[in-house]
């Protein structure tokens, strides 16, 4: 659970100070509302693995922006800066996924995309996400998906009504 505070906290790291509600902790995930944007949004930390370096606190959201119009977007904030053109893959269910990056964020290409990932969340127990750092290595985010779609689910009947 501390782990799901802090993960939300770091989402919320950029934005002025407002409450977020609480809507629910599964496991790994938790789902939280934040009706000053508003938005909805199930979210877990990365596995944390010993020894393994990092330069961020790796997460990933499921969000819903009502006023965008925007439902079950995947957003993943690596753990690791990325290198220059860099090609992430996520992959659930032996499903492989490219995502586009930023210097150390990733996203779907297109709403489709979020769909078949949520879809083969729903039904797996673990998720990788696969880039090359800033030094040349290849990295792993590692993600448990117990209770993911139980999170998923309330941070999008959380926003429903915004």
């Amino acid at each position: 659970m501390k782990r799901l505070i802090l993960a939300a906290a770091l989402l919320a790291g950029a934005l002025p100070a407002q409450a977020r509600d609480s809507l629910g902790i599964w496991n790994d995930w938790g789902a939280f509302r934040d009706m000053g944007v508003p938005r909805c949004y199930a979210i877990a930390m990365a596995v944390p693995v010993v020894g393994k370096r990092i330069d961020f606190q790796g997460y990933l959201t499921v969000g819903t922006w009502p006023r965008k119009g925007t439902k079950g977007e995947v957003h993943v904030r690596l753990s690791r800066r990325l290198a220059n053109d860099p090609q992430v893959v996520l992959t659930v269910n032996n499903q492989r996924f490219p995502l586009v990056a930023g210097p150390a964020d990733a996203w779907t290409t297109d709403q489709r995309a979020d769909a078949a990932i949520i879809a083969a969340m729903r039904s797996a127990d673990n998720l990788v996400v696969m880039a090359r750092g800033v030094d040349g290595r290849t990295f792993q985010d590692r993600y448990r998906l117990a209770g993911a779609a139980s999170a998923m689910d309330a941070a999008t009947l959380g926003c429903a009504r915004a």
